[in-house]
């Protein structure tokens, strides 16, 4: 490029930049570096409002490509996450009966209420509940017409919704629940709740003590003879 082509970029970049554009603007116009842009320029005064706006410009750019990064970040994780989940799926592969039988007798181990007669089992993961239910049915035989439904919900939330939730993950009908328990929302409370479950902790009831008892021998079974003899 001659004399003459530089001189008329030279008087654009000049012009631009008191317009109040930013070195990085005038290179999308301009096709030289940003030395040479700062080199035309170092002696164009900028206003008050032209360096205010360049510096909110250049905080908006710092801001979006942090969000940027951590969007990219987030999604990596996601990815990766869904990848383990499918890796951990093939490893355990398909459950058999006896499969079935043990993880419901460590849930309850877990989960369940371990008082006489009485059987119980809250959790407000919906996945959890639904196999509990099959496993019930399954292993200690319950008929649905046993079944007793109860929630657990914070204040504000949808409960008659929550009900017919539960309803269809459990199919034990709304007229099996017991009375809805709902937490009042503690305003003074300087404790964030982090985990406010939409549709409340469900529990999954019904009093047949032989049933109950039987769970506990499987537990007892499970966790004080078998283990035992491993030592």
């Amino acid at each position: 490029m001659g004399y003459v082509g530089k001189l008329e970029e030279k008087i654009k970049a000049q012009a631009l930049r008191k317009k109040g554009l930013s070195y990085g603007k005038i290179m999308q116009q301009i096709h030289v570096s940003k030395d040479t842009i700062s080199r035309w320029c170092r002696d164009i005064k900028l206003t008050q409002d032209q360096k205010k706006k360049l510096l909110e410009n250049k905080m908006f750019g710092q801001k979006k490509g942090s969000i940027v990064a951590a969007d990219n970040k987030r999604r990596a994780r996601i990815l990766r996450t869904q990848t383990i989940y499918e890796e951990a799926k093939k490893e355990l592969g398909d459950l058999s009966k006896r499969d079935r039988f043990i993880a419901g007798i460590t849930l309850y181990a877990g989960e369940g209420n371990k008082g006489d007669g009485r059987a119980g089992l809250a959790n407000s993961d919906p996945k959890i509940i639904k196999f509990m239910m099959s496993w019930f049915k399954e292993f200690c035989e319950i008929p649905l017409s046993r079944f007793r439904g109860a929630i657990w919900i914070h204040e504000g939330l949808d409960v008659d919704r929550a009900k017919k939730y539960w309803t269809k993950i459990t199919g034990i009908p709304e007229n099996q629940f017991f009375k809805t328990y709902i937490a009042e929302n503690k305003i003074n409370s300087r404790k964030v709740r982090k985990n406010i479950h939409k549709y409340g902790i469900f529990s999954i009831n019904f009093s047949v003590s032989d049933k109950q008892r039987r769970i506990m021998g499987w537990i007892s079974a499970l966790m004080d003879d078998r283990i035992a003899h491993v030592h």
